[in-house]
């Protein structure tokens, strides 16, 4: 049996893959192993994005949660990261999330966060899935008053905002935004804040129906995004993904400002009033070489990590940075908060926008994009980490390193949430890069495949 946790969870196809079977014992393992040392009755957090199998999956987690003892509070369709902040917030013991964030909406997912709001340590999840591995043998089956409640808590909401909204010293008046909520957990939240701190909102796909999260809209699709911010003449315009961890931008030309993009310019901002800690931006191995320019210039320096926002946020914790992140979006401000936060992204994002009077055009032109291909090779999920065993693509890897040693580079990796193995090429000219990683995706799917 593979390992059931990725690098954002468990997360599968409902109701096969990630059953309502699987999400009980993962609710009551999880339960079990991040309380076990508590002599009180634990309590654990449960939120979700808006996709239709949520209410299914969370009622099957919290009924495996209760089984053990536990009490739940379910807050309902709620950002990731305001749970992770509401965890620490109500000083429960443990959070859970229902969502597979960008992914379509037949996925889900289940992700831990321990009473810190922290995504949880490999070595916990390990200890988890041993034990829905042995079919939860050995764990508490109270009876009678020791089985765990639900409490179901309608407030929370406000809470996150108001937190949102302290963490910047400025209101967004005069300030046209088209915000993309992608059918998603940001569809109240982010729309709420802004309008709340005097933004002019233009709101597109906030209309939730449990089957079009992430439906050619949010972060994933941008196209319709851009071009509503041209029409509208906006300011910019913002795009989250499903479970709302994640921004990317649009400026007011309607061309996408990236993670990379939005991180430089914040990043600078923060560098200039003395609050980059240790002058340290944290970023991932897929971050653009422009970053890396950009940084040098500034005086920033840049230390990056494997792909995944745990390994950037596990690094900025070892040694105490303020801001890191991902390309795709994901970034995270470890004062305020301690997982990716597309909506605090924003208000950093429009802070910078405002303090400066400057256009987003302008602001993101502190670092220069080098050209990038990335194209997915689908292969099942089972081999997908196994795509160096055949010499044939080992040879076209090790031929386009060479081919881009010095000009650029190459970065071939599995997809830790999906069944796919993605290739990732650097260089000078988009239209070679593009061709080259095509290729290599094509091989790699039809020979592994």
């Amino acid at each position: 049996m593979a390992r059931l946790f990725g690098t954002d969870g468990v997360r599968g196809v409902a109701n096969t893959e990630l059953t309502p079977l699987l999400a009980m014992q993962l609710g009551a393992a999880g339960a079990y192993v991040l309380t076990e040392e508590h002599s009180y009755r634990p309590t654990i957090m449960v939120g979700c994005d808006t996709r239709i199998s949520g209410d299914m999956l969370a009622n099957a987690l919290m009924a495996g949660i209760c089984s053990v003892g536990a009490n739940a509070v379910y807050v309902g369709v709620l950002p990731t990261p305001a749970i992770a902040y509401l965890t620490r917030k109500y000083k429960v013991d443990a959070g859970v999330v229902i969502s597979a964030s960008h992914n379509p909406v037949e996925f889900n997912g289940i992700k831990f966060f321990n009473g810190d709001g922290y995504k949880l340590s490999d070595e916990i999840e390990d200890r988890i899935e041993a034990h829905v591995k042995e079919g939860n043998r050995g764990l508490p089956q109270p009876t009678g008053s020791r089985v765990g409640k639900i409490k179901y808590r309608r407030d929370a909401r406000e809470e996150y905002i108001n937190h949102s909204m302290r963490q910047i010293d400025t209101s967004l008046d005069g300030l046209k935004i088209v915000v993309d909520c992608a059918e998603g957990a940001a569809y109240q939240t982010s729309v709420e804040t802004l309008q709340e701190l005097g933004a002019n909102v233009i709101a597109l796909h906030n209309n939730p129906d449990g089957t079009n999260i992430n439906s050619n809209c949010g972060s994933t699709h941008m196209e319709e995004l851009c071009a509503r911010v041209v029409m509208e003449r906006a300011d910019l315009g913002l795009a989250f993904d499903g479970d709302a961890d994640r921004l990317l931008a649009a400026d007011e030309n309607g061309r996408v400002v990236n993670g990379d993009e939005i991180m430089a310019i914040i990043g600078n901002y923060m560098k200039e009033r003395g609050k980059l800690k240790k002058d340290t931006i944290v970023v991932t191995v897929m971050t653009n070489l422009g970053f890396l320019l950009m940084a040098r210039e500034k005086g920033i320096k840049v230390d990056q990590t494997k792909v995944g926002d745990r390994y950037v946020l596990e690094h900025m914790k070892e040694i105490g940075a303020s801001l890191g992140g991902e390309q795709s979006g994901h970034i995270i401000f470890l004062d305020e908060n301690t997982t990716g936060d597309g909506l605090l992204s924003a208000l950093h994002l429009l802070e910078v926008m405002k303090m400066s009077g400057k256009k987003l055009s302008e602001l993101s032109s502190i670092m220069e994009t080098l050209p990038q291909a990335l194209y997915n090779a689908k292969i099942p999920n089972h081999k997908k980490d196994a795509y160096l065993d055949y010499p044939e693509i080992k040879e076209a890897i090790e031929g386009l390193e060479n081919k881009y040693a010095g000009d650029g580079r190459v970065l071939i990796r599995p997809s830790g949430t999906e069944p796919l193995v993605r290739v990732m090429i650097e260089g000078k000219d988009q239209e070679v890069i593009d061709r080259d990683a095509a290729a290599l995706a094509e091989l790699i799917e039809k020979t592994v495949f």
